[in-house]
């Protein structure tokens, strides 16, 4: 996908002005690959109104052959030979029609999901600093709302606005063969038509695209009011959220009535030049039959005729109408897939497979926004199987650093080594590889307990489940279930918060990476399954290299090392009897868990 976008990548944060031409050129490269399928659909309804445009000669000369035997011998043959020949057209056209329509069906779906693909790629390959700026909601709009609205636009006004035009013109051309003075009549009374449709056309961009954006903020709002819903609640803030909506939702009805009022006035508008071009066509022809008799034979074609101009009018209208929301969803989509996508790593060849465990972190400085550092100058050294807690007030930095380590971001200054090889000569998929990961925050997919358990290794056996389920306490609580392992998680499976964060710790169990990240992994368990947990911990992380970040310090009383941490940098480190004797910092935040108790 990246290869066919032209663009350069869009900086993290950096706003892209709208521009309506600019966005369809790239939707246009997007489908190169489908152009020739598209062109074929176009020829289609291009040839089928042609036929359309051809009908109303065939009933001319029908009109004529039966004008002829009113007074005097009926050519039956002729009229009948005229008659099939209309047949034949329209049912050319219809069929034609149907083809067009089919192919563009086909290809648009192929198209929109193609563009999900896209979006669902791009989401993985982005870096976690650009989801910190958006909100999940709008991205999911731009996976949802935006692409269907493409996919209407292509689907329908694309082929309609080329059968418009092919129609508009090929009447028009009609028309002047039919006669050249009622064909200006026509045309000038629908000029004005033009003028109207040009300058709301013009007037209504801005209203489309603030549509398409406050549409985004709107379902993030949902989305993260329904994820919160139960603290919402508990802290009966219901009546703030629900102005927020209210007041985002005020600013989407507002524009989207002015789009949508303003485009609804070209229907209107359009209806009102045809039907105008209707009368000065019959005034017009009253006068010229009038004058000459046989120009009552030309009328009635003539008549359909207008009608097929002034039909493209209406066609214009909306497509124009659609064109706008499909140009603000596609500026949408574009925006997102062409974001800058994290350093491309191709390049590496340095692959660490059996790692010992050792880590060294060397005066490492960062922050999510360059011009506010967090991490001032973190140095630290973590030996093979070495069990390290990092401790800490709120915002000292530790989560920062298991990011860091992880290549979750990367370092502003320094440098992080695993057994003496740079992070940054890694691949982030060799450094992911190396560890695994329990978080404060659960995670749990729609799928059985085994699947969540097993989680992207096909590898473990039934055997490893089970026995990493019992060394976290979770295996008798599964055998209570109706289908034991194979119990669906999903809203209906009454799992609490303690239970979710037992099958994570199990995951992480049965990953056997050679270290281990801790953050905050117990913090939803009681006393008693913490105090289990930890020994099966202890007892699983024998050899490998463990970082566990607590804010609860009773539970790393036997870490080897603990890293004591205020402000981005590391005030104080060793084990747990040492920075007690020393009475500092760490002293005074032991002691003050157990002030109240």
């Amino acid at each position: 996908m990246s290869r066919m976008m032209h663009n350069p990548r869009i900086p993290v944060g950096e706003k892209v002005k709208y521009k309506f031409s600019d966005t369809w050129s790239k939707l246009i490269r997007y489908c190169k690959a489908y152009l020739p399928t598209i062109i074929l659909a176009l020829v289609c309804a291009v040839g089928g109104t042609v036929f359309t445009i051809l009908g109303p000669d065939k009933i001319k000369q029908m009109s004529a052959l039966i004008g002829e035997g009113i007074f005097g011998n009926m050519d039956f043959k002729a009229v009948t030979t005229v008659g099939l020949t209309l047949v034949a057209f329209y049912a050319s056209s219809i069929l034609l029609s149907y083809l067009q329509s089919f192919i563009m069906t086909t290809v648009t779906q192929k198209i929109t999901k193609k563009m999900r693909n896209d979006i669902a790629h791009k989401i993985n390959s982005l870096p976690l600093g650009y989801f910190d700026k958006i909100q999940k909601g709008d991205i999911l709009s731009r996976v949802t709302n935006d692409v269907d609205i493409l996919g209407q636009t292509l689907n329908q006004s694309i082929a309609n606005l080329v059968s418009a035009i092919v129609l508009f013109v090929g009447s028009i051309v009609m028309m002047f063969v039919t006669n050249w003075i009622m064909a200006l009549v026509a045309i000038g009374s629908s000029l004005i038509g033009f003028v109207f449709m040009a300058i709301i056309v013009a007037r209504s961009q801005k209203y489309h695209i603030r549509q398409q954006k406050l549409l985004g903020d709107l379902n993030g709002h949902i989305e993260e009011v329904y994820s919160g819903h139960n603290v919402i609640k508990a802290y009966n803030a219901e009546i703030g959220f629900n102005q927020k909506f209210e007041t985002i939702n005020k600013k989407l009805y507002k524009n989207s009535w002015k789009a949508q009022f303003m485009s609804g006035l070209m229907m209107p508008l359009m209806h009102f030049i045809g039907n105008l071009g209707y009368v000065a066509v019959c005034i017009v022809g009253a006068i010229l039959t009038k004058n000459d008799p046989k120009m009552f034979d030309i009328i009635p074609a003539f008549l359909i005729y207008v009608n097929l101009f002034t039909q493209p009018l209406s066609t214009f209208a909306q497509s124009m109408s659609s064109l706008q929301s499909a140009g603000a969803a596609s500026f949408r989509v574009f925006e997102f897939l062409e974001q800058a996508d994290m350093e491309d790593e191709s390049h590496k060849t340095q692959v660490l497979e059996n790692a010992q465990g050792n880590i060294e972190f060397r005066n490492v400085k960062f922050g999510y926004d360059p011009k506010k550092i967090v991490v001032k100058d973190f140095s630290a050294t973590v030996k093979k199987g070495q069990k390290v807690a990092i401790v800490g007030p709120t915002g000292a930095g530790k989560t920062t650093m298991v990011n860091l380590l992880m290549r979750f971001y990367e370092i502003n200054e320094g440098d992080i080594l695993i057994d003496g090889i740079s992070t940054k000569e890694l691949t982030r998929e060799n450094v992911h590889e190396l560890f695994c990961m329990v978080l404060q925050d659960t995670w749990l997919f729609e799928g059985t307990i085994r699947d969540n358990i097993v989680y992207n290794n096909n590898q473990i056996s039934d055997e490893q489940i089970e026995t990493a389920c019992r060394a976290c306490g979770l295996h008798h609580f599964i055998q209570t279930l109706p289908n034991g392992y194979n119990t669906m998680l999903n809203e209906d499976a009454g799992l609490s918060a303690g239970q979710k964060q037992l099958v994570t710790i199990a995951r992480a169990m049965v990953d056997d990476a050679p270290m281990l990240i801790l953050d905050e992994a117990t913090s939803n368990v009681d006393t008693r399954t913490e105090i289990l947990i930890q020994e099966a911990m202890d007892k699983l992380m024998e050899g490998r290299t463990s970082i566990v970040i607590a804010h609860r310090l009773s539970t790393i009383k036997n870490a080897d090392l603990i890293l004591v941490m205020k402000d981005g940098d590391i005030i104080e480190s060793g084990n747990h009897e040492t920075l007690l004797a020393e009475g500092g910092f760490y002293s005074e935040l032991y002691n003050s868990q157990f002030e109240e108790v």
